[in-house]
């Protein structure tokens, strides 16, 4: 029987923190793999899907592959599952932030994805 190569423990990527208002705190990872990149730069799977779809999956993308983590009032979310139904249910206002904080990060971090 052939045996098992050990993966070696994943690096994880550098976070950077951003405090809105309230003093909540949405940490965001600084770089995304060429993938993952590539991926994000694809257009709609649908020729049917409208310009707003197509907008509002990128911004859920986005914020899928860079949110690490997000304390909400004193309580840390840090499942990709949870992050992103927060996310969702959000109000207006507090999904506004989040979208600029995503540009402005995508600016600073990754600008061939910033636009």
């Amino acid at each position: 029987m052939a045996k098992r190569r050990k993966r070696r423990p994943r690096q994880k990527p550098p976070t950077v923190d951003y405090r809105d208002e309230e003093g909540n705190v949405l940490t965001l990872r600084q770089t995304l793999s060429e993938g993952t990149i590539a991926k994000l730069d694809e257009g709609p799977a649908a020729a049917a899907t409208s310009q707003d779809d197509a907008w509002r999956r990128r911004q859920e993308l986005l914020f899928e592959r860079l949110a690490v983590r997000w304390e909400i009032a004193g309580l840390p979310l840090d499942d990709q599952k949870m992050l992103l139904g927060r996310y969702r249910m959000a109000d207006a206002p507090t999904q506004e932030w989040v979208r600029r904080t995503l540009d402005e990060h995508l600016r600073r971090f990754i600008p061939e994805l910033a636009g």
